[in-house]
């Protein structure tokens, strides 16, 4: 599990996050939601080490983020920023790869060899293997990147908006990728701005607004009409499709 006790962040004494203190469970796929500037970002970057935060604490599995040498840190979770940046003479495949540098260290053998092919079949990316990154569509180079992601194999996933240009049918096929990932034990957490994948796939919830966290629970307790009408201050209703919330936020 991921505990967080205390946790808060500011830049040049504005707020960012206030004093957070968040468990979130093992084995499951938590949606991170909320509103633009909500903090959602911020805490995901905070929890994968990205940022330094100047006070509380996050533990991974026990581990603490903050004294843990990175590489160990690399290989219990892995992370997946909205900007990831393209480097034009970088080909895909050899992108995936750099996901088992916490595995090989350069030195790559026969079961990362194994994980990189994975990956690439997971993502549909074997027949772009060889393709220069900056000749990738936005959708293109969004999978290779989650596909270094996946090749990395750490029991955490924390990917920040990972739908981000990716079409209708690679974006249920990554939903459907992380619940395979939840059935075979390991933990996601994924910051969504589409609710209805929230609803759809999450097995946890946590809502935020204003840098704090103001809800979690299962899709049922926290995807309400009340609620969501609160957090994004806008008139929004909520039906059920089999077992599951439908967020019907785009009706007049």
């Amino acid at each position: 599990m991921i505990e967080i006790s205390g946790l808060s962040h500011s830049i040049r004494g504005t707020q960012i996050l206030a004093p957070t203190t968040l468990t979130l469970p093992a084995g499951q796929i938590t949606a991170l939601i909320g509103p633009n500037g909500a903090g959602k970002s911020t805490l995901s970057r905070l929890i994968a080490r990205i940022e330094a935060p100047p006070a509380g604490t996050v533990r991974v599995n026990g581990l603490d983020v903050a004294t843990t040498h990175g590489g160990r840190l690399a290989r219990e979770l892995a992370f997946m920023g909205q900007h990831t940046g393209l480097a034009s003479r970088l080909r895909v495949g050899e992108l995936v790869a750099f996901g088992r540098w916490p595995h090989c260290h350069g030195r790559p053998g026969a079961a990362d060899r194994a994980a990189v092919a994975q990956a690439l079949q997971d993502f549909e990316l074997e027949p772009l293997a060889k393709r220069f990154l900056d000749t990738l569509s936005g959708g293109q180079a969004q999978r290779a990147h989650l596909a270094m992601a996946a090749a990395q194999e750490t029991p955490w996933l924390i990917l920040d908006e990972p739908l981000n240009n990716l079409d209708l049918a690679h974006a249920r096929a990554l939903m459907a990728y992380l619940a395979r990932l939840r059935d075979g034990g390991r933990s996601v957490l994924i910051v969504l701005h589409d609710l209805n994948f929230a609803a759809g796939w999450a097995d946890h919830v946590v809502a935020m607004k204003g840098g704090a966290v103001v809800a979690e629970g299962t899709p049922h307790e926290v995807l309400t009409a009340p609620a969501l009408s609160a957090l994004y201050e806008t008139e929004i209703a909520v039906a059920t499709h089999g077992e599951r919330p439908l967020v019907l936020h785009h009706l007049p």
